[in-house]
């Protein structure tokens, strides 16, 4: 090679290296950028506590007022402060699951508390929140649209997982929604029973012989439990075969087959009237595209002088939505209405609300529970699925405990009917039927 070949080669070779050099300074900036935006985020949103940060380059930074909880993070991934700015919910979820989001002290419900601690204000006001939203107002009809084919592989995607997962964190009769607590120190046993006692109570089963729809059943305790307080004939629907199977299994173990029967059936393909329909944590995988659907459907499946009761997540706000890490990984299609859009939504339907209940903080003491339980057998659960499938769950659990604690997200019941006169004059026969009458709650 003469001298000026030389002379180009090693030209060449410097471009070379300054290249990647210029490119790495550049993500470098991007992402220092992105961490200092992070922390400046932090400090606004941590309202109590103390939180201690730790980027995966060293630096540490610490947020709140001090004292409990006392939480301490590292991160193990250099990108994860730009994929927190753009992606919030999902990029903290999978950087748990991944293990590249680790805690060196605290919980991670105390670490997802104090995330929240500010409020549903303070999280609305994070960069891009209102480009989101706006994105999800675009994409909703596509995202949460529940035709039933789709909807079946919905339910299947969660509720077709082992038997065994499920028996690990909910109660005997396999409640899997927001319990009652009338003193606020039940047992998680105590508190699903005072619910489904309560919900038998607003259905006013008062008459021998009365026909009931469970729409959504899961694995049959509501069911079995109306029946038990009643004379009533039970039909539960489902989606779910795993949950079909239980059900028929231990109603017929329980010798309530007679009265209490399950079918494998979507709610639109229901042809029987009835004189009670009940439906507890179904609403939230309807989708506001079928609404009217939904409720036309239950109109015609209701009696003239039937009385209905929806239990369901709701949103406290002008409009509901979905939590991009929870419909990715546990509830693909769902949507949490808020109470004016199924209000609205029934009295398209000609569907009287004869009453409302809104259950505020009750959710929250029933997801801690469950969690609880759930980290006690957490090597049961690891021994049927794998360590990531155990953070995926933690996560859930606790990310909707703290939307019920700090966020929008509560529980409404409605009861609904054709006539006005269909219910007693006043609440009395609801709150008649409890037998913690009178004590005063911090529930509810």
């Amino acid at each position: 090679m003469d001298p000026q070949q030389m002379a180009q080669q090693s030209s060449f070779e410097s471009e070379v290296e300054i290249a990647p050099r210029a490119q790495r300074s550049r993500r470098g900036s991007v992402v220092g950028g992105a961490s200092a935006l992070v922390a400046a985020i932090l400090r606004r949103i941590v309202r109590r506590g103390s939180l201690e940060w730790t980027e995966a380059g060293g630096r540490t930074y610490r947020f709140g007022t001090g004292g409990a909880p006392d939480v301490v993070v590292r991160l193990l991934d250099r990108d994860l402060p730009l994929r927190l700015l753009t992606q919030p919910s999902l990029a903290l979820g999978e950087a748990w699951m991944d293990g590249r989001l680790v805690l060196q002290r605290g919980t991670l419900r105390e670490f997802l508390d104090l995330l929240t601690s500010g409020g549903p204000e303070a999280l609305d006001s994070l960069p891009g929140s209102g480009l989101r939203a706006m994105a999800d107002r675009l994409l909703s009809r596509r995202r949460h649209r529940n035709p039933s084919a789709r909807a079946r592989a919905n339910v299947a995607h969660h509720y077709d997982l082992s038997d065994d997962l499920y028996d690990l964190f909910l109660d005997r009769e396999r409640q899997y929604s927001c319990a009652y607590f009338e003193r606020g120190d039940e047992t998680l046993d105590e508190a699903q029973a005072a619910k489904m006692h309560r919900i038998a109570a607003k259905l006013v089963l008062d008459r021998p012989g009365l026909s009931v729809l469970d729409i959504g059943s899961g694995w049959g305790g509501l069911a079995r439990s109306v029946a038990r307080d009643s004379t009533a004939n039970v039909t539960g629907i489902t989606l779910s075969r795993e949950q079909l199977a239980y059900a028929t299994a231990r109603t017929e173990a329980e010798g309530l087959a007679g009265r209490v029967r399950f079918h494998l059936r979507d709610y639109r393909d229901e042809r029987d009237r009835y004189d009670r329909i009940v439906s507890v944590g179904m609403f939230e995988h309807v989708g506001p595209s079928d609404y009217d659907n939904y409720f036309s459907a239950m109109a015609h499946a209701l009696k003239p002088d039937g009385v209905a009761l929806l239990h369901s997540i709701g949103i406290m706000g002008p409009e509901g939505g979905s939590d991009p890490w929870i419909r990715k990984y546990i509830f693909p299609g769902g949507y949490c209405p808020t109470l004016s859009q199924a209000i609205a939504a029934a009295e398209r339907a000609g569907l009287w609300v004869t009453d409302v209940e809104i259950l505020r903080l009750h959710y929250a003491e029933t997801l801690r529970l469950w969690h609880e339980r759930f980290a006690a057998r957490r090597d049961a659960a690891r021994a049927l699925y794998d360590e990531r499938f155990c953070r995926m769950w933690e996560f859930y659990l606790a990310a909707c405990e703290a939307g019920f604690r700090n966020g929008r997200t509560m529980v409404f019941q409605l009861q609904l009917a054709h006539r006005r006169d269909a219910v007693p004059l006043t609440r009395a026969y609801i709150d008649g039927a409890s037998p913690a009458q009178g004590r005063d709650t911090n529930f509810a």
